[in-house]
């Protein structure tokens, strides 16, 4: 005759504390409050009604500076000029950076680890050490300095972060798809645009994002490699030292974040139209 042999008892989860959690919630949100400070006091006074040239003092609101936001040359040209750059070293670091986060996920080869390490070093380096690197390679060569050689820096240190957004991507991939597409007859690349490409679409969307958000302010690697072509950032830093920064600097930042925000909920929405 079996004997029953009692269970131990269950015991009971405590419930988390309630002032842990509304510390933890005041931190993020005061987190969140600090990095988008900033921010606030740059769309802030983009609509300040000062007089003079430091824009420093709240004098009351207007949106005259909205109504004049391309009325000085230098500043649209400058904007001009890195949006222009942002676009090329995009498109460049997106297909590159694609094809390179397509073979570190997918194959395995001699020097892939050190393949690995000099993506990973390229994010992780100073700009300073990037800038002068490529000033000092530009100058034995005799490159002159202007839009190619910023373009070329900005693709350098764009490449890396699109090909670990797409190498993290291509790691969750599902082979049995692209495998039954080619056994249903598609070619290598029929596979790769119908079947591969959209799964990591998301990939390489959001390393394209990522590459024209670092290519559009930066201020260092340019900086270095520029010669007499001036960018938004790079103008910015000379207006300061030439008495102020006028508030069309400020309504124009405020375009870039707003456009920023733009193409991040495209893409967020693309990507639950994807999913479903």
């Amino acid at each position: 005759m079996s004997t029953l042999t009692p269970q131990a008892p269950v015991k009971a989860q405590k419930p988390r504390g309630k002032l842990g959690d509304r510390l933890l919630f005041g931190y993020t949100w005061a987190v969140i409050i600090w990095l988008c400070l900033p921010i606030g006091v740059m769309i802030l006074f983009g609509f300040n009604d000062y007089h003079g040239k430091y824009n420093t003092q709240w004098h009351g609101f207007t949106l005259k500076w909205y109504q004049h936001a391309f009325a000085l040359p230098e500043v649209n040209n400058a904007m001009k000029a890195s949006l222009i750059i942002a676009v090329i070293s995009t498109v460049l670091a997106t297909a590159l950076g694609t094809l390179i986060g397509l073979a570190l996920g997918r194959y395995r080869f001699k020097g892939q680890g050190f393949t690995n390490l000099v993506q990973f070093a390229a994010i992780s380096s100073p700009e300073i050490v990037m800038g002068m690197s490529l000033l000092a390679f530009f100058v034995q060569l005799g490159f002159p300095l202007g839009y190619v050689t910023i373009i070329i820096a900005h693709v350098m240190f764009s490449l890396s972060f699109v090909a670990v957004t797409v190498r993290s991507r291509v790691l969750t991939l599902d082979r049995s798809v692209e495998e039954a597409a080619k056994d249903l007859g598609a070619g290598g690349w029929t596979t790769f645009r119908l079947v591969t490409l959209p799964m990591i679409m998301p990939g390489v969307t959001a390393g394209a994002l990522l590459s024209f958000a670092i290519s559009i302010d930066d201020f260092v690697v340019t900086n270095f490699t520029a010669g007499t072509v001036t960018t938004f950032p790079v103008d910015i830093y000379g207006l300061q030292g030439r008495g102020g920064i006028p508030a069309q600097v400020n309504v124009m930042g405020t375009f870039i974040f707003v456009g920023g925000l733009l193409l991040a909920a495209i893409n967020a929405l693309a990507s639950r139209r994807r999913d479903a």
